[in-house]
């Protein structure tokens, strides 16, 4: 592995690289959104229709076929069940969109690889740019369908973006890494793929913390979405204010990992052209 140390790696560097390259970054965040529905018939409209699906299957499967709660002893409409289930859908759709994108991103973009000139630590933030989109889409849907089935809406939903902001940062220092790891070993992708899915099972998405045993809750909070999914679940469906000191040091560490990433993509991106 050829490590380089002629590209910066600092969090200053990084900062002024995205706002030197902001309209670029835009540029390839948009043709991201976009091409990915380019030559389909129903184009934008498949990021409505993926969520709407999936809910319905899992909420079918666990609310009906297991007949899980998140109120033991409660009882609880559908809608109920749905909206509470999306939120942590939502959450970890972000994450597992980034990650697993992450690992081929260098192998898909040769023709920037070899251009010494390109930022490609840009190409990360595109993709978490374009999850962020699908993620906000999501979002609207969700809401709707708390709207129509309560009636109302929380005030304390405006917290949701604080609430999303350090799991975006964490999840693109998992980018950078990955993105660096993808092209010296092919096999990460693979495990990524796997990890991701083993995660949507390992997250209190299908069945609240307190179904598990007492033994395996430590393990469970050790999950870096356990924490996202419980705050978003509490600003936009108890009407609950955040846990502002979990939330500060949750977001000190994203920003630790975030530059840990950047700063080990800075540090091998020499390699990249040699390899590919």
């Amino acid at each position: 592995m050829n490590i380089a140390h002629s590209h910066p790696g600092s969090l200053a560097d990084l900062i002024r690289s995205l706002r030197q390259n902001r309209g670029l970054l835009w540029q390839l965040t948009k043709r991201e959104v976009v091409g990915r529905y380019r030559g389909s018939v129903m184009g934008l409209a498949w990021s409505f229709f993926n969520p709407l699906l999936m809910l319905a299957v899992y909420t079918f499967v666990f609310s009906v076929v297991f007949k899980t709660r998140w109120n033991v002893g409660v009882e609880e409409s559908k809608a109920q069940f749905a909206v509470v289930l999306f939120v942590g859908m939502i959450i970890h759709g972000l994450f597992a969109e980034v990650i697993n994108r992450a690992p081929g991103l260098m192998l898909s973009n040769v023709n920037y690889v070899k251009k010494v000139v390109f930022p490609l630590e840009l190409l990360p933030v595109t993709s978490l740019g374009a999850a962020l989109f699908h993620t906000l889409i999501s979002l609207v849907v969700l809401l709707v369908a708390f709207l129509l089935s309560n009636g109302f809406l929380q005030a304390t939903a405006l917290f949701f973006p604080l609430i999303l902001m350090p799991l975006a940062i964490a999840t693109l220092g998992f980018a950078w890494m990955l993105a660096s790891l993808g092209v010296f070993v092919r096999d990460v992708g693979q495990m990524v793929g796997i990890l991701s899915t083993i995660l949507l099972f390992l997250s209190p998405i299908f069945y609240p913390i307190a179904a598990l045993p007492e033994a395996f809750r430590p393990w469970l909070l050790a999950n870096p979405l356990t924490f996202i999914i419980g705050q978003a679940r509490a600003v936009l469906v108890y009407g609950q204010y955040p846990n502002w000191s979990g939330l500060a040091l949750y977001t000190a560490a994203a920003f630790a990992f975030a530059w840990a990433g950047f700063w080990w993509f800075q540090k091998t991106r020499k390699g990249f052209a040699d390899v590919l």
